[in-house]
């Protein structure tokens, strides 16, 4: 594998130290020896990728194709009469259904301030998304010690509040005191003041790994504003995906026009009667289940190639050298993500999209009780099993095939042997901080919708309605930087690899990730503070 602009090795590890505790100096000597005849050393694949992944690749082209022929099929073969059908009537003289004249459409138009304010709410808070995480990532980059601590608090303080602010408001209203006893009342409040105080308790248990969360936010942040275009590229991805389904959706309404009309026999009490019915093809169900297969396994690929975007992408500017910036390292993702590793993403999209189905069928299970109890038990302890199974085994797979262009199978195994030869934990790197992202942007969505239900108290004439809209505006932007929160998540991923990667060829290509990512602990169990382990500068 090519290496590109990789630095050259500046630091190497003390064997005695502590960031390698099962091993002894002798052991560690014998297994880099056994580990250089093994294993080839892994570096970043800047030179031509061989196509990874062919048969799922085919299978996934196959299944779009017939989607779409089959989708022009039902275009050229729909009925008109479908979207009549309740305007057709039963004629006794040719004992079939026959278009009634008599029938006549009535178009009404109506519109309301709730709409209104609504629709420009919406738009402000689409439009104010980007320019908030652009905020949040330049702090979280230069301040997120301080934005991290000053968030903490509004964890607890704006759950409370609003916990608070609802009981009052119910009580004082003539309404919802009657269709809200007293009692309920109370005994939601105190569930809620229970949600909060475990909150409270998670945030203390972990109190120890703030500061250590709060640099590797930092390097991520840092990551990120060095590949800035990423948060341009990534949502035109995402449009994409939305201009390559709208064909599939016309398809899917069309074929719903594939069928005719027909009279159904009725019994009444008067005697028999004839209704105009409109009776779908027999086709037309499974094709549903081809196109919604085909979107659903459009999805999970299209998400697997935006962490293998940022994956390309963050890992050509770590090997990179100081001060230096790679060159059209985005372009090179997508065209890799696009061209010889589309194969992989499709192989990882399938297996996602299969969890995810499977999870929800557990779920669905679980809730309608359709087995007896034992066996209810049993069943979902397998399928949870095998779900982190899959889960475990596809933490890493994707940014290690960005990386260094592995098919799927290898990269997974290859993952797996690359942190365990390293004594790296392979499904843990550091949750608290996607939980203190999260809890960031909630509060910055909460404040956000807390400003918006003030200016439409002011200008608006809205009533109760008012809370909705400023609800429908915390929770667009919300979803927004989760996004957000969903790409640095990954940057911290790519990051965690392509450190493990360094460990094992004994370079450091990034000074400032070593001295952040050699403190993660490796078990959930075990603890490690800021002087722990420390990298030997040579």
């Amino acid at each position: 594998m090519g290496s590109g602009g990789e630095s050259k090795p500046s630091v190497l590890y003390d064997p005695f130290s502590a960031s390698q505790p099962l091993l002894s100096a002798a052991d560690d000597h014998a297994s880099a020896t056994a580990d250089d005849e093994n294993y080839p050393p892994i570096n970043y694949q800047h030179g031509p990728r061989p196509l990874r992944d062919l048969p799922v690749l085919v299978l996934f082209f196959l299944l779009s194709l017939s989607t779409i022929v089959l989708g022009l099929v039902a275009v050229a073969r729909r009925n008109p009469a479908a979207s009549r059908a309740s305007s057709f009537v039963f004629d006794p003289a040719t004992s079939s259904c026959v278009l009634s004249s008599s029938n006549s459409l009535s178009l009404s138009s109506s519109s309301s301030p709730f709409l209104k304010d609504l629709s420009w709410t919406l738009v402000v808070t689409l439009l104010l998304a980007g320019p908030i995480a652009l905020a949040v990532l330049w702090l979280l980059r230069h301040y997120a010690k301080q934005v991290v601590y000053a968030a903490l608090p509004f964890f607890i303080l704006i759950p409370a509040f609003v916990n608070v602010y609802w009981f009052a408001s119910c009580a004082l209203s003539h309404s919802c005191r009657h269709s809200f006893p007293l009692a309920y009342r109370i005994l939601a409040l105190v569930f809620i003041f229970l949600l909060i105080a475990i909150i409270l308790w998670i945030i203390v248990a972990n109190w120890h790994r703030v500061e250590l969360t709060v640099r590797i936010v930092r390097i991520a942040a840092a990551a990120l504003a060095s590949n800035m275009s990423l948060l341009a590229v990534l949502p035109t991805l995402g449009l994409g995906l939305l201009v390559y389904f709208t064909p599939f959706v016309v398809f899917l309404v069309f074929s719903t026009w594939n069928g005719k009309v027909v009279p159904k026999e009725k019994e009444r009490a008067s005697g028999e009667h004839y209704l105009c019915v409109w009776r779908q093809d027999g086709w037309v169900r499974a094709y549903f289940a081809l196109a919604i297969i085909t979107m659903v396994w459009s999805v999970a690929v299209m998400v697997e190639a935006q962490v293998f975007v940022i994956s390309g992408t963050i890992a050509q500017w770590y090997f990179s050298k100081e001060g230096s910036k790679p060159s059209r390292s985005i372009s090179s993702s997508l065209r890799n993500a696009f061209g010889p590793s589309f194969g992989t993403l499709c192989f990882s999209g399938i297996v996602m999209g299969a969890i995810r189905v499977v999870r929800a069928v557990v779920d669905s299970a679980k809730k309608e009780d359709v087995a007896p109890g034992f066996v209810n038990l049993v069943l979902n302890c397998c399928a949870n099993f095998l779900l982190s199974a899959f889960d475990f085994v596809n933490k890493f797979t994707i940014n290690f095939a960005a990386i260094t262009g592995e098919g799927y199978c290898s990269s997974a195994k290859m993952t797996y042997e690359l942190l365990k030869r390293n004594l790296l934990s392979a499904v843990f790197v550091e949750t608290v901080s996607t939980r203190i992202l999260a809890g960031i942007i909630f509060v910055l969505s909460a404040l956000y919708a807390i400003a918006v239900c003030a200016i439409l108290k002011a200008v608006s004439a809205l009533g109760a309605e008012m809370y909705l809209v400023a609800a429908l505006a915390w929770l667009l932007l919300m979803v927004m930087l989760c996004y957000f929160v969903h790409v640095l998540d990954n940057v911290i991923d790519t990051i965690y690899v392509c450190y493990a990667i360094d460990r094992d060829k004994g370079e450091v290509c990034k000074q400032d990730v070593h001295e952040v990512y050699v403190l993660l602990p490796v078990s959930r169990n075990h603890r490690v503070f800021l002087n722990d382990r420390t990298p030997l500068v040579v």
